[in-house]
């Protein structure tokens, strides 16, 4: 079925499963670069160097898991040791590419109440940053529920997902399995919620006893149970009270589309030019998201939902943008598209509106675009 859609086939696949039989028939049958979950050293030198080989000859990608003949790796040393190992096995024993190489050193439950498991979170984000700097090309990967498992049917989990997250991309994580309804932005999370998250996370104040910080974050978790947690934003209606700059702001980062259409036509109403709703509240907004979004504080399921509020506004403007473009003399032509492997336009597509309002031809060749199908480009290349 994956194979018939073409909008899902050009996406890699990535083939998860304990039973090895499972995984290669997996890889006969996906067309293109796939990604193996997983292979490790549990089972042996030679049965890990086997299985290396055959996802290389299948050509895919591969995790490897911080396991070895003598379990989990569950501490700093043993994540970066059994990596290590690893790679010097795969690149120069088995001529596996350091590209298709990605590391996962098991993400646990942190503030579990066993003293032994405090420096959970550190252990793993140290661990990345120590493989982004000492494996080249090598990636890292995770589930990242894990670390909260312990807070389970809590809000605050959403919270610890995302802290845990901000400070373990800044180290180097590179993907990651997570569920983006579970997640906040890391900005909107109470200070005294997020403090004492991090204070677990990084296994930091934890007082003699080693329970302090774990003890402040399970009274935190129950005040959030209560109401700590700050109200949904289709819920609390208080931004609403705001200017129609600070609406269509709110609406951009929260990725509200309830109201963005009146928000519009209010700005549309209130400027002299439909362009100018764009390049003022809307850019201003959607600066705002690059800025959360470049700091770690906001991941990309939450921008893909702000680009959909940013689309649905311009598609609102558009008409009247048409209906005042420049007449007359064009300035000149201008050819734009996304890059084969980026599908996301909503840059470009803005991009086009403003250019094409200042008197210029745009031809819009799409997203995933591959440089042939601009012959003259490609006519260059080969002369």
């Amino acid at each position: 079925m994956v194979s018939g859609e073409p909008d899902i086939s050009r996406v890699p696949l990535m083939i998860d499963s304990s039973k090895w039989d499972i995984i290669e028939e997996g890889l006969k049958r996906t067309q293109g670069k796939s990604v193996v979950n997983s292979i490790s050293l549990k089972e042996g030198h030679a049965e890990f160097v086997e299985r290396a080989k055959l996802c290389m000859r299948y050509g895919a990608a591969i995790i490897v898991m911080a396991f070895d003949e003598d379990g989990q790796a569950d501490t700093y040393e043993r994540k970066i040791e059994i990596s290590k190992r690893s790679y010097d096995v795969l690149v120069n024993e088995v001529g596996f590419p350091s590209e298709d190489i990605i590391f996962d050193p098991n993400i646990f439950a942190v503030a579990t109440g066993i003293t032994e498991h405090n420096n959970y979170g550190a252990d793993f984000i140290n661990a990345t940053r120590w493989i982004t700097e000492n494996l080249p090309n090598a990636m890292v990967s995770g589930g990242v529920s894990n670390v909260s498992f312990s807070f389970r049917g809590n809000p605050i989990r959403e919270a610890i997902n995302s802290v845990f997250l901000y400070h373990a991309i800044k180290n180097g994580l590179t993907m990651g399995i997570v569920n983006p309804a579970m997640l906040e932005l890391y900005d909107d999370i109470p200070k005294e919620a997020r403090d004492a998250i991090e204070d677990v996370m990084l296994n930091r104040n934890q007082g003699e006893t080693g329970q302090d910080a774990t003890e402040r974050l399970m009274t935190v978790a129950e005040n959030y149970q209560d109401g700590g947690k700050k109200k949904d934003s289709t819920v609390d209606m208080s931004w609403r009270e705001g200017t129609v700059e600070e609406r269509i702001a709110h609406a951009l980062v929260k990725g509200v589309t309830t109201f963005i259409e009146a928000d519009t036509k209010e700005a549309w109403e209130k400027y002299p030019k439909p362009l100018e709703v764009i390049e003022g509240p809307l850019m201003d907004g959607m600066n705002i998201v690059g800025d959360l979004f470049g700091a770690g504080k906001m991941f990309l399921p939450q921008v893909v939902k702000s680009a959909r509020v940013m689309k649905q506004s311009v598609a609102w403007l558009n008409p009247y943008i048409e209906a005042e473009k420049v007449e007359g003399e064009v300035k000149g032509k201008i050819l734009m598209a996304t890059v084969k492997g980026d599908v996301h336009d909503i840059g470009k597509n803005i991009v086009g509106v403003v250019l094409g309002c200042n008197g210029y031809d745009i031809v819009d060749l799409g997203v995933m675009v591959p440089c042939e199908k601009n012959p003259r480009y490609c006519h260059r290349r080969k002369s």
